[in-house]
């Protein structure tokens, strides 16, 4: 019954744009989720990068949330936040404010969503940091929301099983990147983000063989048909 389902908005990873979640988004309308992707653009990143203020994806992050939720006349959504996205979302649910750049004042009113959001779900999110430049915003994320922090919401996180890290040519970006991540290369994860990095305590948490990170391969990523069939059940 499509029309019992509730609005789902999906959040883009790092430097990605819209468009590439397509496919994915109208795959969710098919099923009778009406969905939306916030409208990123890759320049819209810009201003993020060196470890800087997530404020401009929240903005539109918001702005796309309550669009949803007046256009379906919804009390909630189910967020779908791949990679950066899905901590950045974390950020979005919290009560705390995050002026830790001192870029918005405490009454910019771009978190504290924790009651807009029925279910999140995390797609291959590296939820925790080694590198410096990331650490001043997941430290802010994971020193106040420290795992599945708000009880009402449910979590999902979802890990990709494809790269293991190795020094050797084709393993070579995936040992650096999970060293980078969790401290550690000669991990499992889904190219980019390292298994372990991908979980948090009390979710619900998936592992699925042979996910690639982005949704640019020409495999499998976490929207395909196949590996999206293990936790498209967990929307509302």
């Amino acid at each position: 019954h499509p029309s019992s389902m509730l609005p789902t908005v999906i959040l883009p990873g790092y430097l990605e744009s819209a468009d590439v979640y397509l496919p994915l988004q109208e795959a969710l309308i098919e099923m009778g989720t009406p969905t939306i992707t916030v409208p990123l653009r890759k320049r819209d990143w810009l201003p993020t990068l060196g470890g800087r203020s997530m404020i401009p994806i929240l903005r539109q992050l918001d702005r796309t949330v309550n669009a949803a939720l007046v256009d379906h006349h919804a009390q909630q959504i189910n967020l779908i936040g791949h990679s950066a996205g899905g901590w950045i979302s974390r950020i979005y649910l919290g009560e705390v404010p995050y002026t830790i750049h001192r870029d918005v004042t405490e009454s910019a009113g771009l978190w504290n969503a924790k009651a807009k959001i029925a279910t999140l779900i995390t797609l291959g999110t590296p939820h925790i940091s080694a590198e410096r430049w990331t650490r001043k915003n997941l430290d802010f994320v994971n020193d106040n929301y420290p795992g599945a922090t708000y009880p009402e919401v449910q979590y999902i996180c979802v890990a990709g099983k494809s790269i293991y890290g190795e020094k050797r040519r084709g393993q070579w970006l995936a040992y650096s990147s999970y060293e980078m991540t969790c401290g550690e290369g000669h991990v499992w994860g889904d190219g980019i983000t390292p298994i372990a990095a991908a979980h948090l305590a009390g979710a619900t948490n998936i592992i699925i063989e042979g996910v690639k990170h982005s949704p640019r391969t020409s495999e499998t990523w976490y929207g395909s048909p196949e590996a999206r069939s293990q936790w498209v059940g967990y929307l509302n």
